[in-house]
């Protein structure tokens, strides 16, 4: 692994997790309706789940599941059913006015636990990893599992630090936007609508 081929791979990794996708989107609804914490929170855990895929990535457990329709469609429906259910529930509350304090200062730690669960139920992550990781492996620098596992770090370690970014830009946006009791009101809808777009977006995906 040169120091060429890391500097490659990080620039390709922040190009990629700055594309609009699942797991931005997701920390972008969290930031701008409970607040940077909660953003930050929610990508906590969604780093904390790539760690399942990167070692998933590094076993070969992920071109399992690639080859198995069952297995990858199975794994796609459910991530897909959680946002949808996390969208029911976001519109079930769109009639109360949303504030950060209180009942929503304690639901960090759930919220690091949805983030995890949204993540590991997205097979397209660990497919994401396979196709990535081999483009810059070195056969002639040791073992390609670490070699996976270190560029796997690499990737969380640029995701984390940019979805807190995304998550201290949103929630400036959302604090913004809470002076106006109108819009207050339609927070819920908005997270709501965004859940749909990610759970429709998994669902239909392919391989």
């Amino acid at each position: 692994m040169s120091l060429l081929t890391v500097i490659s791979f990080l620039g390709t990794a922040i190009l990629l997790t700055l594309m609009p996708g699942p797991d931005n989107l997701f920390v972008l609804a969290q930031s701008i309706v409970k607040g940077k914490q909660a953003g930050i929170a929610t990508a906590f855990g969604l780093c904390t789940g790539l760690l399942v895929h990167i070692t998933a990535a590094a076993v070969g457990i992920s071109a399992l599941v690639y080859q198995s329709s069952v297995a990858f469609a199975l794994v796609k429906y459910a991530g897909a059913a959680y946002l949808l259910y996390l969208a029911y529930k976001s519109f079930r509350a769109s009639g109360s006015d949303f504030s950060l304090s209180g009942h929503d200062s304690l639901s960090y730690k759930a919220l690091y636990k949805r983030g995890i669960i949204m993540n590991v139920l997205n097979p397209k992550v660990s497919l994401f990893f396979l196709a990535l990781f081999p483009q810059f492996i070195d056969h002639t620098a040791g073992s390609i599992t670490m070699q996976m596992i270190v560029y796997g770090f690499i990737f969380l370690i640029q995701a984390l630090i940019l979805f807190t970014l995304i998550s201290v830009f949103a929630g400036k946006i959302g604090e913004f936007l809470r002076k106006s009791p109108s819009v207050s009101r339609k927070m819920n809808i908005i997270q709501g609508s965004i859940f749909t777009l990610i759970g429709v977006k998994i669902a239909f995906s392919q391989k």
